[in-house]
């Protein structure tokens, strides 16, 4: 994948949706974010650190936001399957983009400290 657009425009169209509005939330909260691929999905960054990578797969959607990310919020996403830095919201289930505008702030406020 050479752009997020190329990465994003692969996927079923409701995927599609979801993962541009995460984009929009990111660029809300962080409007001087670095937008580029990498490990083959779309990372934004911040001061050359990395402040939350994005994806799609067939049945949920990756967000990862390095372990202080999803540390931070444990209790919110107890509900949600996670790894280390990655917690997967399924796709037959509400998208909490509250939350995610919530992590991606934390997130922001980590690296400009």
């Amino acid at each position: 994948m050479e752009t997020a657009d190329i990465y994003i425009k692969q996927f079923p169209a409701n995927v599609q949706e979801i993962l541009a509005r995460i984009r929009t939330i990111i660029f809300e909260e962080a409007p001087e974010a670095e937008e580029k691929i990498s490990y083959a999905m779309p990372g934004y960054f911040l001061n050359i650190k990395p402040l939350v990578y994005i994806a799609g797969y067939k049945n949920h959607i990756g967000l990862y936001a390095t372990p202080t990310g999803h540390e931070e919020f444990k209790k919110e996403l107890s509900e949600c399957k996670q790894g280390k830095g990655s917690v997967q919201f399924p796709l037959n289930s509400e998208i909490p983009y509250e939350l995610i505008r919530r992590i991606i702030k934390f997130r922001k406020q980590e690296i400009e400290k």
